[in-house]
């Protein structure tokens, strides 16, 4: 309960004052990078980072752990040991400062290549102003996204050495560290440099923007991608493409037609020209080293552009960077292999020129016994994943394919997977469906309404990456977004993000909520419990019955003939919920069951709640005996009934100053925690 109460306390921070947001970042590990910086300009000291030490334990856990052949000889050493006139920036960022070394993190370096192409963001990454001159105390900082929030990420410049060279990220002439300091705050926030190993360009646009990625295969290329590619543009995306290379003798190979293999090029305009009459569609390339550009149709001069009336020519023809070039789509779908778009978050963009996608963020837990529920291939469990709503109500403005709809993106991403490999922990197998609800009914289905309706999208597949991510077109409607790993009972954190092209209402699950009356039905009698058959069960415990103390009203330490007959009524009720939903009938209930028994016994709690009922009432098979559930009901019931008893303006808050917290009805209940 104590780890509820301070997430709670986190999340309601982040809402109140905005922490972890772009203008808000949160100080990872609670070190502010101008207070350490501050510290050791006055002491006169180079900053030793205690939470990611110049040690093995920073390098690595398996290849380059303690006893490993590759980490022999390494020396964590300073720039100012390494060269005699250390920068920390030469002239802005360029793809010449970031030379790979012997991690195979290449999937990275691509990533940190692409912030050469954008200098806002670049400057959002590395802020500027560092050096290794003024000010300068031997800390840097880095600002990256990470699961939903905007982290400050301080490093040391102690970098690991061997022979007096650099072993990972380096610059090509040997003296600019910017990329070398980068990729160690990247290695921090994931627990080691040996994390970093393998992994896709994809998951650093991502860190590195806050945004949402999406990858397409050109030779598979969707149809309107054209147009997708469009108004990705219109929306602020930043947009990437590349050609693949079959060997590694291939990359950076120039082709016949001056493009380069296996390098990041950056698209910064897709247009519709005609020529000689007819339409023509074209895409603006940037190739970030300045010189080596495409030498076909519609490259600078080439014949083609003398078809094109004089206004058009001049509204395209901008003055351009070196390097920066058309060619026409079809040309493009045949030379370019890869095509990356990463959708930005609206507090991402500063241009008031651009539109903004509508951005909704959840959190979630998959844990074994309540919320793991595994796909839908696992009926009995399936329905307890966490569920998350969204309602669309406008379609688009023009639709990419002409059709009306509702663009949604889709993004689940678990957390924590690169930081728990030296815990021998992979990634979870995950994907999600999406439902369509009635209309008016905003609210999270039963087990029986999943079941037997069809999704009305989901994941192109389950897989075991960082994240899954599909584009879809809705209608308008209400949506329930059910993720989940393949296999139930496979436990995990998570983050769900929905972008849309119109503003989309969204929850995640409802507050705990009790909906049944509050006067309740006369049950029809029942056998004497404690010698039922159909129940597994030796009577009520010692701790139930102390929570059956808490329906004593008056205080008087015992229970009336009046609550008794309340009490009896009550277990005889929830004594049939209870066996509505004993499946196999073996007198108890699995876990997995609890958020549809007590959605019938009337109360409506979220997977937090449920999380906790479990982890304090299930046993090691995750079931659940009836003495267990009843217990939990009843003090359910009181929780809710003294929060109603309280929250006299019915706002669904309530404060409490210490006397309210020391009546004794409270007391009891707390102490029966």
């Amino acid at each position: 309960m104590a780890c509820m109460a301070v997430e709670l306390a986190r999340k309601k921070a982040r809402l109140e004052d905005g922490a972890g947001s772009s203008s808000n970042v949160v100080s990872f590990n609670q070190q502010n990078f101008e207070q350490l910086q501050q510290d050791c300009l006055q002491n006169g000291s180079l900053f030793c980072d205690p939470t990611f030490p110049a040690s093995w334990d920073s390098l690595g856990y398996n290849e380059l752990g303690r006893n490993s052949s590759k980490a022999i000889g390494v020396e964590w050493k300073r720039p100012t040991e390494l060269c005699s006139d250390p920068q920390f920036i030469v002239d802005g960022a360029k793809r010449t400062d970031i030379c790979q070394g012997e991690l195979g993190d290449c999937w990275l370096l691509a990533a940190i290549a692409s912030l050469t192409l954008d200098h806002q963001i670049l400057n959002r990454v590395v802020p500027p102003g560092q050096s290794f001159t003024s000010q300068y105390a031997g800390i840097f900082h880095f600002q990256l996204w990470q699961f939903g929030e905007w982290v400050d990420v301080v490093v040391d410049d102690r970098l690991p050495s061997r022979d007096g060279r650099l072993m990972f990220v380096h610059s090509e002439e040997g003296a600019e560290f910017w990329s070398a300091l980068l990729e160690k705050a990247y290695a921090k926030l994931n627990g080691s440099y040996e994390s970093l190993n393998g992994g896709s360009s994809i998951e650093g646009f991502e860190d590195f923007t806050g945004g949402i990625a999406e990858s397409y295969d050109l030779q598979e290329a969707p149809p309107f991608l054209f147009n997708i590619m469009r108004k990705a543009l219109r929306l602020g995306s930043l947009l990437g493409c590349s050609i693949n290379i079959s060997n590694s003798r291939e990359t950076e190979a120039i082709t016949p037609q001056k493009l380069v293999k296996g390098h990041a090029y950056s698209i910064t305009a897709v247009e519709q020209v005609h020529h000689l009459g007819s339409p023509v569609e074209l895409v603006r390339i940037r190739n970030p080293w300045g010189q080596v550009e495409w030498s076909g149709a519609w490259s600078d001069n080439s014949p083609e552009w003398t078809g094109v009336q004089p206004e058009e020519r001049s509204r395209l023809d901008r003055p351009a960077d070196d390097g920066e070039f058309w060619m026409s789509y079809r040309d493009f779908l045949q030379q370019f292999s890869h095509l990356d778009i990463c959708n930005l978050t609206p507090d991402t963009l500063s241009s008031d020129h651009l539109h903004r996608w509508s951005y909704s963020e959840f959190e979630g837990v998959w844990r074994v016994g309540s919320t793991a529920g595994g796909c839908r291939n696992y009926s009995a469990t399936f329905c307890s994943n966490p569920q998350f709503l969204i309602r669309l109500q406008n379609v688009d403005d023009d639709p990419h394919d002409g059709e009306d709809g509702c663009t949604v993106l889709i993004g689940l991403i678990q957390k924590d997977g690169r930081r728990e490999r030296r815990f021998g922990r992979e990634l979870n197998t995950i994907g999600f469906s999406v439902y369509q609800v009635l209309k008016n009914t905003f609210q999270l289905q039963r087990h029986d309404v999943l079941l037997r309706s069809a999704p009305a999208v989901r994941s192109r597949t389950f897989i075991n990456l960082r994240e899954v991510c599909d584009r879809f077109k809705l209608p308008p409607g209400d949506f329930v977004i059910v993720p989940s790993t393949f296999e139930p009972h496979r436990r995990g954190s998570f983050i769900l993000r929905v972008f849309t092209e119109k503003h989309a209402h969204s929850r995640s699950e409802p507050e705990p909520e009790h909906a049944h009356s509050r006067s309740e039905p006369e049950p029809q009698p029942e056998p004497e419990y404690a010698h039922r058959s159909d129940v597994r069960t030796n009577g009520f415990s010692l701790q139930t019955c102390r929570n059956i103390s808490l329906l004593d009203a008056d205080g008087s330490s015992t229970v009336g003939l009046l609550e008794f007959h309340t009490l009896w009524n009550k277990i005889q009720r929830y004594l049939g919920i209870f066996k509505n939903h004993d499946s196999d009938d073996s007198g108890s209930m699995s876990s997995h069951e609890m958020r549809a028994a007590l959605a019938e016994a009337g109360f409506q709690v979220n997977s937090a709640v449920i999380q906790e009922i479990v982890g304090r009432y299930a046993d090691s098979s995750f079931s659940i005996d009836f003495d267990c559930f009843i217990g939990c009901l009843i003090r359910l019931e009181m929780l809710f009934k003294m929060f109603w008893t309280l929250d006299k303006q019915n706002q669904g808050r309530i404060q409490l100053d210490l006397q309210q917290v020391n009546r004794p009805r409270l007391v009891r209940l707390v102490l029966n925690l």
